[in-house]
């Protein structure tokens, strides 16, 4: 089933590049104006940049799994890329939360957005964040190794790269619930909780404002309900594209002692990993769409990539991207391992 591998391998390839296309540009389109650098748009590169690193250490590591029946890069790579993974990972959950968290802030707490919302400050948020999601990530360096597990059906072994040994079933257990929890539950419930007082909020400034006139409250409140359901828009991609691999990860940990060479099982961990990146490629084509004016600014930061196209002179106000560009993304929680028709891919562990 070698050729199966390669061509899940290209399609990884197709992923890597296509996100980091629109990563890469859209960090340039909120680095390169200074006007546009706002709290959203701070935030967003980096959330970009998160899924940058992501594509980078984890779509390859994916794809040679299927290329290869062992683990191509030694016991340093099995303790360097499941930490680089898991940080990149985190940094994209806190920021998502951060931004519901900032959203709030603007619609419920509007007078108390000046003194907190300085471009220092939301550096330094996206710092403690990076810091936060290091720290996180350091026992998954400190406990993956290479471990050999054992196919019953096949009576056959292999080593691989696992977060745990093979001798027992509650470190799996655990360590698949805590991730599930830390990356993906509690983040998500925070959010919940941000949008509650959002919707709240929204309904009772629409309901305050008077029937004709004050043209400019409306228009206000409109911009506000824009900008909350673009960020919401988000986390609904992340909450879709990340659910099937935490699903998988936790029917493997809770059925650790056995491998499940099954074709079905093959399917759903193929799916759930390429779901899951789809989510890193999916963020700036969303923005994309939702966003006049960061649509304008990524076409100039896209051409600048060719260097046949000739300048274009079409510049955009920057009121429109001022107010077009306050979006978010959603990026992403922990992987899951990928599986191959071959016994020996089925099982290997694959830890974000």
């Amino acid at each position: 089933m070698w050729l199966t591998g390669v061509a899940i391998a290209v399609i990884y390839g197709i992923f890597i590049i296509l996100g980091l296309i629109g990563n890469i540009t859209l960090i340039r389109t909120f680095c390169s104006t200074k006007c546009i650098r706002n709290v959203p748009n701070l935030f967003m590169s980096s959330l970009a940049l998160g899924d940058v690193l992501l594509l980078v250490t984890c779509a390859p590591v994916d794809a040679s799994r299927y290329i290869s029946e062992e683990w191509l890069f030694g016991r340093t790579g099995c303790k360097v890329i499941p930490f680089i993974q898991l940080t990149s990972v985190g940094v994209s959950v806190f920021t998502l939360t951060a931004l519901s968290a900032d959203r709030y802030q603007a619609i419920v707490k509007p007078l108390d957005i000046q003194t907190s919302s300085t471009t220092a400050s939301i550096v330094l948020q996206a710092s403690l964040i990076w810091l936060l999601s290091l720290i996180l990530a350091v026992p998954e360096a400190v406990f993956s190794d290479l471990h050999t597990f054992n196919i019953t059906a096949t009576n056959d072994t292999f080593v691989t790269c696992a977060p745990y040994p093979n001798d027992g079933e509650l470190h799996p257990k655990i360590h698949s619930t805590v991730s599930f929890l830390i990356f993906y539950v509690v983040p998500l419930l925070v959010i919940s909780v941000y949008y509650t007082f959002i919707a709240q909020s929204l309904i009772r400034s629409a309901s305050n404002l008077p029937v004709e006139g004050n043209v400019n409250a409306r228009r206000q409140v409109e911009s506000r309900k824009r900008l909350a359901k673009t960020v919401l828009v988000f986390v609904g991609l992340f909450a879709v594209c990340w659910l099937p691999s935490h699903m998988v990860y936790l029917y493997r940990s809770y059925h650790y002692s056995q491998v499940d060479t099954s074709t079905v099982h093959f399917l759903c961990s193929v799916a759930a990993r390429l779901l899951a990146f789809t989510n890193s490629c999916l963020n700036p084509l969303a923005l994309y769409l939702l966003s006049k004016g960061f649509q304008q600014n990524f076409n100039q930061q896209l051409r600048g990539f060719c260097c046949c196209c000739p300048p274009v002179a079409r510049r955009t106000s920057s009121h429109t991207l001022h107010n077009g560009a306050h979006i978010t993304s959603v990026r992403s929680t922990r992987q899951q391992s990928l599986a191959s028709n071959n016994g020996r891919h089925v099982y290997q562990e694959e830890h974000l």
